[in-house]
């Protein structure tokens, strides 16, 4: 794939990452934010530029938690 792609997939996630900021719902603010840390992961990977990479990862699973395993808890309560 060429790197202009890559490029763009970055420009993508700070998109994501700005947008996740402007949503009022949390819920939808850990699904916008979880994308654009998802974009800058799969940038990061392409450039090796592991502190990009590193930190959005860890980023991504703590929105699932919130998204998937948090509601379990809330429901059962």
């Amino acid at each position: 794939m060429n790197s202009n792609w890559f490029e763009w997939i970055g420009y993508a996630a700070s998109v994501f990452i700005v947008l996740s900021f402007i949503v009022n719902q949390l819920k939808w603010v850990r699904v916008i934010n979880m994308i654009g840390c998802l974009c800058f992961v799969v940038y990061g990977f392409y450039f090796e530029a592991w502190p990009v990479v590193i930190p959005n990862a860890i980023l991504i699973f703590i929105q699932l938690y919130f998204l998937i395993l948090k509601d379990k808890k809330e429901i059962q309560s």
